[in-house]
């Protein structure tokens, strides 16, 4: 068998920091060349971040995107170089260049173009349809691909096997969401079956607005079995020498382009494989890296959140300590005349086992005055939701004030299976700039409490915000569970509903009990309109709310 040295280089850009990403890839090149390594790879769209969006539709950003390509090129040496970028004008396409030696050498242009789930590169991107080629690197010939492309069968990969590769370079932007990695794995299982090469897999790492890209770059052999992979949700260049099979001729499909004679490098190269994340360790990390970088790529570095004692927002707060460090996260406690104490003396017990600040306004003295204000107004009707939603909303400008005075950001702490029914208050709790758990249902934050507990062997987070019953304490005795289903029924509708995308017919049918069905996919439809209005965060199943989901707001199918 030869091989070939390959270093899979999982870096973490930024939208539209040109500058910045070139010196990211010339870090990671560095690495790269310190080990002898014949190919340095880079996730897809390398030089303008991923995804770039309505950027794409400006010609001087593609221009510039351009420039900085030729700036990598000419920092290429012996060690070849694959890094993804956009390609072409007016017509846009999503592109790889392979560079050695000061210059590009070859260019390949995505086919197959997905346009479901968070994706519209149709909006953005012309498919490639030039003839593909093939380029000798170290020896070996090797196939380029971009992302989607390894997902079809008797695809690009296939054609390139067949066409005499001996290795196919397929390099991502590929987001997470709960057990993605097996889903990559198998793919590449059944690609590296058909076409009879490796595939050396290259994904993006980083959290880019709702999107969390989590890395797990990977080798498959000639059988689909993995041989080395990189750490999830961490940078890293990974330098393996890739075993290719030999006696494979050339068949004359693909034009040959000769970049880099054979090497001898001595003993191989095979590094400990990284480990898969399970499903709450995934999870977890992914929501506090997509913290930080939302944080820290707009230039942020210090938030803070309304620390009420409630499981919500001592999750969002333990997620912000990890992600920007607990001196970075200020906790506010707002109490008002419905808060209990054990509601306070939790909030503050979990300040105090973060090492996070905290303080406390309590709003009484703008809820009393507020009712003093509207009560010739409200004169002769009943105290109901208005009433609890003006504390909410007090709250939130509180915050927002003390985030305008300090220059910090605003986390919101609502969940999942909150904002499907609109269990919360507009202009209130859903103020802010990033909402951590915005994906996670509510029973998954639970299990997240649990595990933070576990993972760090010490009760980071009490035990009573674990054990109470939730409720938003807005009025007396109030308790979440007086205006909704209990949260283990009602959050298996919820996901069947949403990310099954079914109808209540179809859920009825297949058991949920008819009129809870009918009461909350009504809720969830009615809510729609909320749910446009709140902060953006990060996607972590299969279908969250936001670019994944985009229901018409004026909506009567079903009703």
């Amino acid at each position: 068998m030869s091989s070939l040295r390959v270093a899979l280089c999982q870096i973490n850009t930024v939208v539209g920091d040109l500058d910045g990403n070139v010196e990211r890839i010339f870090a990671a090149l560095a690495e790269a060349e310190a080990q002898s390594a014949d190919l340095a790879v880079f996730p897809e769209m390398t030089i303008t971040g991923y995804p770039p969006e309505d950027l794409l539709l400006k010609p001087g950003f593609v221009e510039e995107n351009r420039r900085a390509l030729e700036r990598v090129a000419q920092r290429s040496g012996s060690t070849a170089v694959i890094v993804g970028f956009a390609d072409g004008h007016p017509d846009v396409h999503n592109a790889l260049a392979v560079c050695a030696h000061g210059a590009v050498v070859g260019t390949y242009h995505k086919r197959h173009l997905p346009n479901y789930q968070v994706f519209d590169e149709e909006r953005y991107f012309r498919p490639g349809d030039e003839p593909m080629q093939l380029f000798e690197i170290g020896g070996v010939r090797v196939g380029v691909t971009i992302c989607e492309d390894s997902w079809i069968t008797g695809g690009p990969v296939a054609q390139l096997g067949a066409g005499g590769a001996q290795v196919v370079i397929n390099i991502n932007g590929s987001p997470m969401y709960g057990g993605k990695m097996a889903v990559r794995a198998e793919m590449l299982h059944e690609r590296a079956n058909e076409s009879g090469v490796p595939i050396v897999y290259v994904n993006l790492v980083g959290g880019q607005d709702e999107l969390v890209f989590d890395g797990g770059s990977m080798v498959v052999d000639t059988a689909g079995e993995i041989t080395a992979r990189c750490a999830q949700f961490v940078e890293e260049t990974l330098v393996v020498d890739v075993e290719t099979p030999d006696g494979v001729p050339p068949t004359g499909v693909f034009p040959l382009v000769s970049v880099s004679g054979a090497t001898d490098h001595g003993e191989a190269l095979h590094p400990p494989m990284a480990p898969v994340a399970d499903r709450l360790s995934e999870l977890y990390d992914g929501l506090v890296l997509a913290t930080r970088d939302y944080v820290h790529k707009n230039g942020f570095s210090t938030v803070c959140l309304g620390l009420s004692g409630g499981i919500d927002s001592t999750i969002v707060a333990v997620i912000g300590a990890d992600a920007l460090g607990p001196e970075n996260v200020h906790g506010v406690l707002m109490p008002s005349r419905f808060s209990s104490d054990h509601s306070v003396t939790d909030a503050e017990a979990l300040a105090e086992r973060l090492g996070i600040h905290h303080r406390t306004i309590a709003i009484e003295p703008a809820h009393a005055a507020f009712l003093d204000m509207l009560a010739p107004s409200f004169e002769g009707r009943e105290p109901n939701v208005t009433e609890e939603n003006l504390q909410s909303r007090i709250r939130g400008n509180l915050l927002m004030a003390l985030a305008n005075k300090f220059g910090w950001l605003v986390l919101t702490t609502g969940n999942k299976s909150e904002a499907a029914v609109g269990y919360s208050t507009l202009y209130g709790d859903t103020a802010g700039a990033y909402a951590c758990i915005k994906d996670v249902y509510k029973l998954t934050v639970y299990e997240l409490a649990r595990f933070v507990n576990e993972q760090r062997g010490t009760e980071v987070i009490p035990e009573s915000v674990i054990v109470k019953p939730p409720s938003a304490e807005l009025r007396p005795d109030q308790r979440d569970d007086q205006s909704l289903p209990p949260y283990d029924q009602l959050d298996p509708l919820l996901e069947a509903y949403i990310e099954g995308d079914a109808t209540p017919s179809e859920l009825i049918d297949q058991g949920f009990e008819a009129a809870m069905v009918n009461r909350i996919t009504r809720l969830v439809d009615l809510s729609e309109f909320k749910r446009r209005q709140t902060p953006l965060g990060a996607r972590v199943t299969r279908k969250g709310f936001g670019r994944d989901r985009r229901l018409p707001i004026t909506n009567r199918f079903g009703r």
